[in-house]
């Protein structure tokens, strides 16, 4: 949605749903950005609201159900959205290692991978085999728009 075609409609819409409660939304996304989905599955008492993948709605039918139940009052979501916020509920550092742990830490105490193998008398290649761990189980694939290690580093602040 212009004009950064980034967040906008996203935000749009939570800000439409605070301001109107039972307002239905469906909002169509290119991805999950699971903070506005859970804020707007969360706004008013959860009803007449959606959220669905742009590249998971196959039919015209099936969008204009979707379009319909939530004019009815109805809540769509994709299985895709529902199965990232369920995961956002989990401790996202669950699945690393003790030391996957303590090279996360390093890294968020912004050390280099460098300086992270002198600390823990390791080679920079197997630091470096550490982070790649920890972006995959983090589910932090590459992207252009975003940089995973500072991404990996608020996951961690935040838990």
């Amino acid at each position: 949605m212009p004009p950064g075609f980034q967040d906008e409609g996203l935000r749009a819409a939570v800000a439409l749903r605070a301001e109107r409660p039972g307002l239905p939304v469906l909002v169509l996304s290119q991805y999950v950005q699971r903070t506005y989905a859970a804020d707007l599955l969360d706004s008013g008492d959860g009803t007449g609201v959606g959220y669905l993948l742009k590249d998971r709605v196959g039919q015209v039918e099936e969008f204009l159900d979707a379009l319909s139940r939530v004019a009815d009052g109805g809540t769509v979501v994709d299985p895709e959205v529902v199965r990232q916020l369920l995961r956002r509920r989990r401790d996202p550092l669950e699945a690393l290692t003790p030391r996957e742990r303590e090279v996360l830490g390093l890294v968020a105490e912004g050390h280099s991978n460098g300086e992270i193998a002198r600390r823990l008398f390791v080679t920079e290649a197997a630091v470096g085999k550490h982070i790649g761990n920890i972006l995959g189980k983090l589910d932090l694939p590459p992207a252009e728009e975003t940089h995973r290690r500072v991404l990996a580093v608020l996951t961690y602040l935040r838990a």
